[in-house]
């Protein structure tokens, strides 16, 4: 008898903790949601997270606003929604910096980009353009490599601080070159693109949304861009996979991710919301013309895709020794 109270008396917990689960994730949201970017304010992930706070605010009827965490690079903001309520109200903005770059580099990681979150939909990704100074007397990838091989530990390559995509990617690809080229750090990519335009430094492997206005303008030169196909935006600069000199393929994406356990009608809710603004022509519109591309990835395939990013790139980092101390 006593059993079968106890066997009653949870069941009538349970039961009620899930309707009380459900009722709250019925009227979601019935308070302002934050994302929250784990990176300074202007950069290009706070501007997109702004940008889609404006029109989740919009369709859900409830204000979304952003808020800049910062510190130890990504890991304080990540490791913030990682550890918040699992309620839908705390959201991150992530990207393949902090989501798979912080767990290549970063010894015993403070969250599990996989096990820790939940994705909601990957937003946008961007390619990275090959850029050098415009008085280094080479114009494409193979005279750059004979020059730079012609040099060892003469040239450099630049980035904006260690440990950034433009500094892992820029040393995977010089090793990959078989290049031996010093790399110099910067506090962010505007100061290294003033010494390329200076002539103090020579290349810089760099997103496509900062590096096209300086190409574009004759600053700089554009010799090879990361993805898989060309850019619209750049179109006469071939990829690294064209060159046939060395295999690379890589894009910056960026998508919102919410704490693991979030009820699943919540991530639903937020799922649909996402995907209804990759369709939308005007925010399509604006990413293109940073020279990105939407990254309409179905929820069935979203973990998948973050589990083969961080297993490309892990393996990469570690088979050409790449190191953020």
């Amino acid at each position: 008898m006593n059993t079968n109270m106890t066997r009653r008396q949870w069941a009538v917990a349970t039961g009620g903790a899930l309707l009380a689960g459900a009722a709250g994730a019925q009227d979601f949201p019935n308070k302002p949601i934050r994302i929250v970017v784990p990176q300074a304010p202007g950069g290009g992930t706070d501007i997109l997270a702004r940008n889609l706070a404006a029109r989740m605010t919009e369709l859900l009827k409830q204000g979304v606003v952003v808020e800049n965490r910062t510190g130890a690079g990504s890991l304080v903001g990540t490791e913030f929604v990682a550890r918040a309520p699992a309620d839908g109200y705390t959201l991150l903005m992530g990207g393949i910096f902090n989501m798979v770059m912080n767990k290549a580099l970063v010894k015993n990681l403070s969250y599990s980009p996989e096990n820790d979150f939940v994705s909601l939909g990957f937003v946008s990704a961007y390619p990275f353009v090959l850029l050098m100074r415009p008085d280094l007397p080479v114009s494409n990838l193979a005279e750059l490599a004979a020059y730079a091989k012609a040099r060892p530990g003469k040239l450099s390559y630049g980035s904006g601080g260690m440990g950034t995509l433009q500094h892992v990617w820029g040393a995977i690809l010089t090793s990959s070159l078989g290049l031996d080229m010093i790399h110099v750090p910067f506090k962010g990519a505007a100061p290294a693109h003033q010494e390329m335009m200076g002539g103090r430094l020579d290349i810089m492997f760099d997103n496509i949304s900062a590096a096209k206005p300086h190409i574009q303008a004759g600053r700089l030169k554009g010799l090879v861009v990361s993805s898989a196909q060309r850019s619209a935006q750049l179109p006469s600069i071939p990829t690294v996979n064209e060159t046939g000199l060395t295999r690379f393929e890589g894009e910056s994406w960026f998508g919102v991710f919410a704490p693991a356990a979030t009820p699943a009608p919540v991530v639903a809710r937020l799922r649909e919301t996402l995907a209804a603004i990759n369709r939308e022509a005007e925010f399509l519109a604006r990413v293109e013309r940073d020279g990105g591309r939407m990254l309409n990835i179905a929820p069935a395939q979203q973990q998948t895709f973050l589990r083969e990013e961080i297993d490309r790139w892990v393996g990469s980092v570690s088979r050409y020794k790449v190191s953020a101390d």
